[in-house]
C-alpha cells in the first residue's frame, strides 16, 4: 500500500469519527442535530416565555424538576413497576396526582404544563423531562443538565408507593433508590434539588415553604441549614416528633433531616456543603441517569445543546444564616473536616414563601 494511499485512509477515518456538523437551524441557533431544531421554538415559546414566566426560577420551574423525578422514579431493576421517565405523570395525570407521594403536589402545576405539553407536539417523556431541564436552566449556579429526545409514549401510569416520601424512614428511603438503580451518594446528590425547592402540602397552611434561605439560587445553602440543630415539633398532630429548622419560615424535610445524619449518608451530605462544583457536577451525572431510567437510550438523539446555559454564581461561597455558626451544627461524618464558613450579618433570618404556590 502507497504511503498516499495509507494517508487517504486515515484520513478518511479521521473524518468518520470526528463529531457531527454543526446544523444551523431556520430560527438561526445551532446544535449538533437537525432533529432538534424543532426544540428552540419550544424553549422559547412555550417553556420560557410561558410556563417558566420568562425565564423565572419560580414556582413553576421548581415543580418541574420535582416532577421529572416523581416521573422518572416510578420505575424498578427488578420490572413490574413503571416505565420510568415516560412522562407517565402527565400523560396519566389524573391516576398519578392521586398517589400518595403526589397528591397535592403536582396537580397544579400539571393544570399549567397539560395544554402546553398539547402545543408542543412532543411525547409525554420528552415534554416533561425537556421542561426539567429548561426549569432548572433558569437557577443560578444550577448545571446545564442534558436532555435526550425520542421517548416513546408511555403505555400506562406507574404504580403507587414508588417515590419515597418525607415520614418515610432512611432504611425505606435507600431501598427504594437501590431499587430505581441508584446508590446512597446519588441519592444523596439527587436532593440537590431541594436547593429551589418548597413544601405546598406538607402543612397546607403555609404552602410554599422553602426548604433554604436561598429558594432562587441553586447553592449548597439546603446542605449547610439542614445540618443545624432544630426543635421538637411543639403539641399534638401528624408533625409530634419531627424535628423543625431553628430558621422561622423555613421547612425541613424529615428526611432530609435522617439523611443528613445517617451513618450511611451523613458523609455524602457534609461533602457537599460549600462545595458549589461537586454538587453541581454530582446532580448533573445523576440527573442524565434519572432522567432515561427504562428508557431505550440506543433510539434517543442527545439535543442537549437546546437547554439554555444556567448563569454562574459570582460567589459560589455559602455563609450561616445571621445569629448562627458552628456550635449550631449537628455532624455526624468524623472524617472530614467542616469547612471555615463566615456567618451573615443581620438579625436572625425570616424566609419568605415561594410566590405562586
Amino acid at each position: 500500500m502507497t504511503f498516499a494511499r495509507l494517508a487517504s485512509i486515515v484520513a478518511l477515518a479521521a473524518v468518520a469519527s470526528a463529531a457531527p456538523a454543526a446544523v444551523t437551524c431556520p430560527t438561526g441557533q445551532v446544535t449538533g442535530n437537525a432533529a432538534c431544531c424543532a426544540l428552540f421554538p419550544i424553549v422559547d415559546n412555550l417553556l420560557q416565555a410561558q410556563l417558566f414566566d420568562g425565564g423565572e426560577c419560580g414556582e413553576e420551574a421548581h415543580s418541574a424538576l420535582r416532577l421529572s423525578f416523581h416521573d422518572a422514579i416510578g420505575f424498578s431493576l427488578q420490572g413490574g413497576l413503571g416505565g420510568g421517565a415516560d412522562g407517565s405523570i402527565l400523560a396519566f395525570n389524573q391516576t398519578e396526582t392521586a398517589f400518595s407521594a403526589n397528591a397535592g403536589y403536582n396537580l397544579p402545576y400539571l393544570d399549567e404544563q397539560f395544554p402546553i405539553f398539547l402545543q408542543s407536539g412532543l411525547s409525554a417523556g420528552d415534554f416533561v423531562h425537556l421542561a426539567a431541564a429548561v426549569g432548572t436552566s433558569n437557577c443560578p449556579g444550577a448545571p446545564r443538565l442534558k436532555f435526550f429526545l425520542g421517548r416513546p409514549p408511555p403505555v400506562a401510569p406507574a404504580p403507587d408507593n414508588t417515590v419515597p416520601k418525607p415520614e418515610d424512614t432512611v432504611d425505606s428511603i435507600l431501598a427504594r433508590f437501590a431499587d430505581a438503580g441508584f446508590s446512597p451518594e446519588e441519592a444523596i446528590a439527587l436532593l440537590s434539588s431541594h436547593t429551589v425547592a418548597a413544601a405546598d402540602v406538607i402543612d397546607v397552611t403555609i404552602p410554599g415553604t422553602p426548604f433554604d434561605t436561598t429558594p432562587f439560587t441553586f447553592d449548597t445553602q439546603v446542605f449547610l441549614e439542614v445540618l443545624l440543630k432544630g426543635t421538637l415539633f411543639p403539641g399534638t398532630g401528624p408533625h409530634v416528633g419531627e424535628v423543625l429548622s431553628p430558621i422561622f419560615g423555613e421547612m425541613r424535610l424529615q428526611s432530609d433531616f435522617a439523611l443528613a445524619r445517617d451513618d450511611r449518608t451523613a458523609c455524602f451530605w457534609q461533602d457537599m456543603v460549600n462545595n458549589q462544583e461537586h454538587m453541581m457536577s454530582a446532580f448533573a451525572t445523576v440527573m442524565a441517569k434519572l432522567q432515561v431510567l427504562g428508557q431505550d437510550t440506543t433510539q434517543l438523539i442527545d439535543c442537549s445543546d437546546v437547554v439554555p446555559v444556567p448563569q454562574v454564581l459570582a460567589n459560589p461561597n455559602i455563609e450561616f444564616p445571621p445569629t448562627f455558626g458552628t456550635a449550631d451544627l449537628e455532624l455526624n461524618c468524623p472524617s472530614l473536616t467542616f469547612p471555615s464558613l463566615a456567618t451573615a450579618a443581620g438579625p436572625a433570618p425570616t424566609v419568605l414563601p415561594v410566590p405562586g404556590s
